[in-house]
């Protein structure tokens, strides 16, 4: 079998799926990326367009499904690791590459990769910039991780033209070493039109940030996720709404050490409830709700592996051993993708979208 068309058939899902309305068959195909660098940054459009982006200035695009992927270099920026894209259609992208000081940096193109702008150069030497998240076209936030004791949050309303440091009067200090995670592109999300959050790692607890007024005044809540020591804490970070939300991450230096990596709220982030039983088989590094299915599915990646849960995240089940670093998926369409080391981009192939809910239906 042609080593690029490999496919890694997720383990136990198709009788599951097939009862909760999951299309039986999903699997993982693997794709030819046209690179081989280390790819963290994933961004579904619709079931043909995806970006992706990671090391050595490296962007991707997809036009075709995946069929074929066209990689190259983002000019001036071929020493820099792009960690996050945030793409809008097949023209038009932002992708953030991390670093202390100059080299967290955010670029755009609007042209479809063939030219990029750079919006933003991070001119605080202690700052080192994690990730970012938009609520459209025009308005954006980027987190850095602390420096005098407060998180950096930069937003724009003009669509990059320009970026604004917010104040950090509304901002709850930092726990010392506390921090954010530039696993995957997902430690900070947003829902509707002005909520926002974000998650921590590294410090005595493990916290979830959130703001209902894009950036301005934040609260900061405990979480049961796996704390106390650097490389722990939660990773990743997805709401389906304002109100139901899931967080992953773990010990990125144990793998696949399970204990505590999982936790949900109903409330918006105000309080979390552990998930101690079948939770994801390790430490995981992004996790996002799947559109367009029947059952409120939710997919986890990490280095060792994958999981999948069909119940809000209540309980979880594996989803094989191929890792990933991250992933994404189109809205309201389960088409998506995620990439992970030397090049890899796979695509999620298999799940049935929802049509029980129609114009007109209630």
């Amino acid at each position: 079998m042609n080593s690029i068309k490999r496919v890694f058939v997720l383990s136990g899902l198709l009788l599951t799926c097939a009862l909760c309305g999951v299309e039986a068959g999903a699997q993982w195909t693997i794709q030819q990326s046209g690179t081989t660098v280390r790819l963290r940054g994933v961004s579904a459009v619709n079931r043909n367009v995806a970006w992706a982006s990671g090391d050595k200035g490296i962007v991707a695009r997809t036009m075709d499904g995946g069929a074929t992927w066209s990689a190259s270099v983002v000019a001036g920026a071929s020493e820099l690791d792009f960690r996050d894209i945030d793409a809008f259609d097949a023209d038009t992208a932002y992708t953030l590459a991390i670093g202390p000081g100059e080299k967290s940096r955010i670029y755009k193109t609007t042209d479809g990769g063939k030219q990029w702008a750079l919006q933003f150069t991070n001119n605080i030497a202690a700052a080192f910039f994690d990730a970012m998240a938009f609520w459209d076209k025009r308005h954006g936030i980027a987190l850095s991780d602390p420096v005098d004791g407060h998180f950096v949050i930069i937003s724009t309303d003009d669509a990059g033209a320009t970026w604004k440091q917010m104040s950090t009067d509304g901002m709850p200090p930092a726990l010392k070493g506390e921090g954010a995670f530039a696993a995957s592109g997902t430690c900070i999300t947003v829902s509707g039109k002005r909520d926002v959050w974000f998650a921590t790692g590294g410090g005595e607890h493990a916290r979830v940030f959130h703001s209902q007024d894009r950036g301005r005044t934040w609260t900061a809540s405990d979480t049961p996720i796996l704390s106390g020591r650097p490389p722990t804490g939660i990773f990743s970070i997805a709401f389906k709404d304002r109100r139901n939300g899931v967080i992953v991450g773990g010990d990125y230096e144990r793998e696949r050490d399970a204990t505590r990596n999982v936790a949900v709220t109903k409330d918006g982030g105000q309080t979390w409830q552990l998930i101690d039983k079948a939770q994801p088989q390790g430490y995981r590094s992004c996790v996002l709700f799947v559109p367009g299915t029947h059952a409120p599915t939710l997919v986890a990646v990490g280095p060792s592996g994958a999981d999948y849960s069909l119940d809000d995240g209540r309980t979880w089940t594996a989803l094989g051993q191929q890792g990933f670093h991250s992933a994404s998926f189109a809205a309201a369409t389960s088409a998506g993708w995620a990439v992970g080391e030397k090049g890899l981009i796979a695509k999620f192939t298999g799940a049935a979208p929802d049509t029980s809910r129609r114009a007109g239906s209630k």
